[in-house]
């Protein structure tokens, strides 16, 4: 790969039946919610764009997932696309108490801060750094409301045992009594703040980061063997002669874990003859893992998964996802970029261009659904089109062939840890 054009290699050729692998990241929402999405706003860039796509029940194996069926550019396409699945795992990772909440912020501001990755992350984007540290402003102010408010009902209680001149024992159980009120309410705004996360989203958050940070970065054993599970599923897609493309999608935290299952499987050998394999990475986080000081089998994959030929690799973000790193290239920036290095070919996909401006001010603050605007429509539609990409009739390699990657995409070593195995 030069260094701001991408050299695909592959032959031409129309795509007529597509496998779409997609990977979500962190979330403990049922996979139907994306199902909706495709259907919903695939609808919506069907009728900018001017082409046809309808979504049918699932036809294949698996958990989840959907048909699809699209007329576009003079072609028609068939597509099944899989939710590869795991948001059971995250429910189980976000079942802990509020007690056990607070305990986990400490633990993952101590081991951000402490490794020096935190000030590492600052050097890349401040917007991703923000969202990892709202959660941590956020559990605090809770918890001092409900400090103020457990006084507040305390010293209520105080002052009314002075205006009803109590004394003795009387005097001490109405002081308890106070005690107990007070703690009381205070675990009670407790409750209604986590009741009401789908608002502040600070426990989300809070779990997010610390699902990795408990590891220091590696993987939890039961991720492991999720991730076996997929690779087993894509392989399997692969040793169909009927299938053009097999396109795996990994947006957010499911980007690194797309990484890894797609190292895992070009290493085990891929089928002969297998259909053309590409990977697409959607608003990244891969830094707020790699830079972690025990990611070694992710810093390993970015590092392998870079230099292969077998696949194609494209990585979009935006700078106006507040969520992602967008355009930083995940290999390069986490220090393990390889001298033969191709991928990823990374771009923006330019919000502030790619929406019209009442639609981009509709948008702007609402960084959550930002954040997701990669798998919806633009009604200023550039060069990226996530329908087009998962039903259209060209491959990933084909579509951005000549394609230039973002001048402004930052590409300079900045992790602290590089290493690839234990030490």
């Amino acid at each position: 790969m030069t260094e701001d054009r991408v050299e695909m290699g592959q032959k031409d050729r129309r795509v007529r039946r597509r496998r779409v692998f997609y990977i979500p990241g962190y979330d403990p929402i049922h996979p139907r919610r994306y199902r909706e999405l495709y259907r919903k706003e695939g609808a919506a860039q069907a009728a900018i764009s001017g082409y046809d796509i309808a979504l049918k029940p699932k036809q294949t194996k698996g958990l989840y997932g959907w048909h699809v069926e699209a007329d576009m550019d003079g072609h028609h396409v068939a597509a099944d696309v899989e939710v590869l699945v795991w948001s059971d795992i995250v429910r189980d990772s976000m079942s802990n108490s509020i007690p056990a909440t607070y305990v986990q912020l400490v633990r993952t501001a101590w081991i951000y801060i402490a490794s020096g990755a935190l000030r590492r992350l600052m050097r890349l984007r401040k917007g991703p750094v923000i969202a990892a540290l709202y959660p941590v402003g956020m559990l605090l102010l809770q918890l001092l409301l409900a400090l103020l408010l457990v006084w507040g009902v305390s010293h209520a209680g105080t002052v009314l045992v002075g205006q009803l001149g109590l004394s003795g024992a009387w005097e001490t159980a109405a002081h308890l009594a106070g005690m107990l009120l007070g703690a009381g309410a205070g675990v009670a705004m407790l409750r209604w703040f986590r009741s009401r996360d789908n608002k502040f989203f600070a426990y989300y958050l809070m779990h997010d980061y610390a699902y990795s940070a408990a590891s220091r970065g590696a993987n939890p054993p039961e991720l492991e063997a999720r991730m076996a599970e997929f690779e087993a599923l894509i392989r399997l897609a692969l040793t169909d002669a009927d299938l053009d493309e097999v396109l795996v999608v990994g947006h957010s935290s499911g980007a690194h874990v797309g990484i890894s299952v797609l190292s895992d499987l070009i290493r085990s050998g891929l089928p002969e003859n297998h259909p053309q394999l590409a990977f697409l990475s959607l608003g990244q986080v891969v830094p707020m893992v790699s830079f972690l000081p025990d990611a070694h089998r992710l810093r390993a994959d970015l590092a392998y998964l870079s230099a292969r030929e077998e696949l194609t690799w494209v990585d979009v973000s935006a700078p106006g996802d507040g969520c992602a790193f967008a355009l930083c290239d995940p290999v390069t920036v986490s220090g393990v970029a390889p001298p033969d290095k191709r991928w990823p070919l990374v771009f923006s996909a330019a919000f502030t261009q790619t929406l019209s401006p009442a639609r981009w001010q509709a948008l702007r603050w609402r960084f959550f659904r930002l954040h997701f605007q990669y798998l919806c429509a633009f009604d200023r539609v550039g060069d990226y089109d996530y329908f087009r990409i998962t039903a259209g009739s060209m491959t990933l390699a084909d579509r951005y062939r000549s394609r230039q990657a973002s001048k402004s995409r930052i590409d300079i070593p900045v992790s602290k840890f590089t290493s690839v195995a234990p030490v």
